[in-house]
């Protein structure tokens, strides 16, 4: 099997497996420990969940708090409900997470528009009322980087909070500076499924969405998994130590890629773009049928989150794409552990398979 689809999740570094081991224990050992006891074990557990936040911070502005979540979906819901505003404004082009949660909380949420390479206009008019504006760094079909630090700074001239989803950026860019919270996911980083951060600016208090203990700073009731913020927090340290590293592997496959595909269209932005994340398309593609013919190759139609659905996906008809080209178009995802051989030979296969069906 050849693995593409680096925008759904990631493998998990084996940095981050062996952080997490010690904190996995059995009968017999103390790393199985409640981190919210009071016992020299709980301590110890604690203590790696404290290393864990830094390292994790480490990723983020300075100037703020990590709040360990489920995942970038809970981060994302206790953000913007746990704000505390009623309006929101979001770009056309967000994750579900963030359309869908902002239009529970507020029915009349005002859509931004993309140009059609997937950007919003850094010099847009937001609405008077606005109380929150959500808008992701680096958009998880397309891999267009939006200029957040400049939307950023139109939000606080009317007066609203600025939230960041930098799933798919943590660890691979530099954050931004001057958001107010951020909501990142450790397995899009290398890091193990079932963890995320929100990133909360000083001096903003939020309420919480889930009651009962008082964990994570009254923010998160429950008992955390030292095991899963160890290896987040390893995760996201190689992160930040490899970043130039990861990013000149990244750009050498996808040079490499778009050489064997250049017969396709690029969807989004060719230069404000991650170019881990490679959205094609080709007029009259049966995509169905490409990934039926290619079982042994792992490789996107869209966002896996809404994989299945039979829709045509909501970002590329934001670009302005037709149904019909938005359904014949492919997302291919690589990174770290990605093999220029594997790609090229996926690539090749890929082509071939569609030119099969006389496209």
């Amino acid at each position: 099997m050849i693995y593409l689809d680096y925008q759904a999740t990631t493998p998990l570094a084996p940095e981050a497996r062996e952080a997490m081991l010690p904190w996995l224990g059995g009968p017999g050992t103390v790393g199985f420990a409640n981190p919210h006891s009071p016992h020299r074990p709980g301590r110890a557990a604690a203590a790696a969940v404290e290393v864990a936040r830094e390292q994790v911070a480490a990723l983020l502005p300075p100037g703020g708090r990590v709040v360990f979540t489920s995942g970038a979906t809970e981060a994302i819901n206790l953000a913007m409900a746990g704000s505390g505003v009623s309006r929101f404004t979001v770009s056309a082009i967000e994750h579900a997470a963030v359309l869908d949660t902002a239009r529970a909380l507020d029915p009349s949420v005002h859509i931004l528009p993309v140009d059609p390479e997937g950007l919003v206009d850094s010099q847009v008019n937001l609405h008077e009322d606005i109380g929150l504006l959500a808008v992701m760094q680096v958009n998880n079909e397309i891999g267009t980087i939006q200029p957040v630090e400049a939307l950023a700074e139109r939000a606080h001239e009317a007066g609203a909070l600025f939230l960041c989803d930098a799933v798919q950026g943590a660890g691979k860019l530099a954050p931004p500076g001057n958001a107010d919270m951020i909501a990142i996911s450790a397995h899009k980083l290398y890091g193990p499924k079932g963890i995320g951060a929100l990133w909360v600016r000083d001096g903003l208090d939020l309420k919480p969405l889930i009651y009962g203990g008082g964990q994570e700073q009254g923010l998160r009731s429950g008992t955390l998994s030292p095991a899963l913020c160890a290896g987040f927090g390893a995760a996201a340290a190689l992160a930040k130590e490899r970043m130039e590293a990861d990013a000149a592997v990244v750009e050498g496959l996808w040079k490499q890629a778009r050489e064997k595909l250049s017969r396709w269209t690029l969807n989004g932005s060719a230069t404000r773009r991650w170019h881990g994340n490679l959205n094609l398309r080709l007029e009259g593609l049966d995509v169905a049928r490409l990934m039926s013919d290619l079982r042994d190759l792992a490789f996107s139609a869209g966002s896996a989150c809404a994989s299945g659905s039979g829709r045509p996906s909501h970002v590329l008809r934001a670009l302005g794409l037709t149904e019909k080209e938005a359904k014949a178009s492919i997302r291919l995802g690589f990174g770290r552990y990605s093999e220029a051989g594997e790609l090229e030979d996926a690539c090749a296969r890929i082509d071939a398979a569609a030119a099969a069906q006389g496209v």
